[in-house]
């Protein structure tokens, strides 16, 4: 075989690969437009790599039903992508020296249930507590608060599991520690959000919805993968009710990585996988996933309820950041979309 005949042959199993990997030699603008095309994906991208963002746009409506498009100013909800935000508010009143991670919950929230007493703050941090989760029994409930929650678990007989012995995923865990944070700082979790995060990083268009305020006008609305109306329609705080784009958890992404809201070492600690009573790892720190499997440490979290999905994928060795909001629903397969868009990247190193 002669080399121009070994050469056509390389480039013919090439194009045939590339045939069936949607990413293959295009960018993360080509896949966001394809992604589009196909009615599976209306929503608001912020693409980072190598300490540069490379795509910073949005593609849809805010509002279907009146054609208001999206803009990079519109908030979307972001679901569980909460969770970050209240484990870094756990994370400063650590600092600040109010509470510590082996406190038991209970020794600021007297009013927890017997079966809960011993659980840590460590504990909810990781879903490693025990607390059995509300969302598939509580959450089709209008206006459903972080009390409503409370009660429920009052009503529970007991753990799912010892504490420390298991990762199990759990909104009610998370609803607890905004507890906390509102019983350790006198103020909501709202205003405490507020004050020392959304505020300080210039997030403008960031907010936590919890009732106490008229519905932000410009919001995007949710609707379902037939564009039928599917909003976000509860009032729970700490697993959720944060509204955002993507350029304000970029802001959030960038101070978490050069350590000037946390300090390294909780920041480390936040990037650690909980170890189990058996001696195992979960895959879960504070508040993030995280996944050692490439060449460095990622961590990431993602988000749905009713008409919102929500990405947000860090690669911290490596300076890449991906997000993605979207607000129709299940339309989105959010898993393919993330997989493309890190192989472009990867490709277009």
């Amino acid at each position: 075989m002669n080399y121009f005949s070994a050469l056509y042959i390389k480039k013919y199993i090439v194009f045939l690969f590339c045939l069936f990997l949607p990413s293959c030699g295009k960018t993360p603008e080509d896949i966001i437009t394809q992604y589009h095309k196909k009615g599976k994906l209306n929503g608001s991208i912020l693409v980072m790599q190598n300490n540069q963002i490379i795509y910073d746009s949005v593609v849809g409506y805010a509002d279907f039903s009146h054609k208001r498009i999206l803009t990079k100013n519109t908030p979307l909800y972001i679901a569980s992508l909460s969770k970050p935000f209240t484990a870094t508010a756990i994370i400063l009143l650590q600092q600040k020296g109010q509470l510590s991670y082996d406190d038991k919950a209970s020794t600021y929230l007297p009013e927890l249930p017997d079966y809960a007493k011993n659980i840590s703050i460590r504990h909810l941090l990781s879903h490693t507590s025990g607390i059995r989760d509300y969302e598939n029994i509580l959450s089709g409930k209008k206006g459903l608060t972080n009390q409503d929650v409370l009660h429920w678990l009052q009503e529970q007989k007991g753990l799912q599991f010892p504490s420390g012995s298991k990762f199990q995923y759990s909104n009610s865990g998370y609803i607890i520690l905004s507890s906390i944070i509102e019983k350790i700082s006198g103020e909501s979790y709202k205003s405490f959000l507020e004050k020392n995060i959304f505020i300080p990083l210039k997030m403008n268009n960031t907010e936590v919805y919890d009732g106490s305020t008229p519905t932000n006008k410009n919001r995007a609305l949710g609707y379902d993968s037939e564009k039928k109306p599917d909003d976000y329609s509860i009032l729970t705080t700490g697993d959720g009710g944060i509204y955002s784009t993507p350029e304000d958890l970029y802001k959030f992404d960038q101070a978490l990585r050069q350590f000037s809201l946390i300090n390294k070492d909780n920041t480390d600690q936040m990037y650690t996988p909980f170890t189990l009573s058996n001696g195992k790892l979960s895959n879960y720190g504070f508040g993030w996933f995280i996944d050692f499997s490439g060449e460095g440490k990622v961590v990431s979290h993602t988000g749905g309820l009713d008409g919102f999905r929500a990405l947000f994928w860090r690669d911290i060795k490596n300076n890449e950041t991906i997000i993605t909001l979207t607000n129709q629903g299940d339309a989105f397969p959010l898993q393919n979309f993330l997989d493309d868009m890190r192989e472009s990247i990867l490709k277009n190193k």
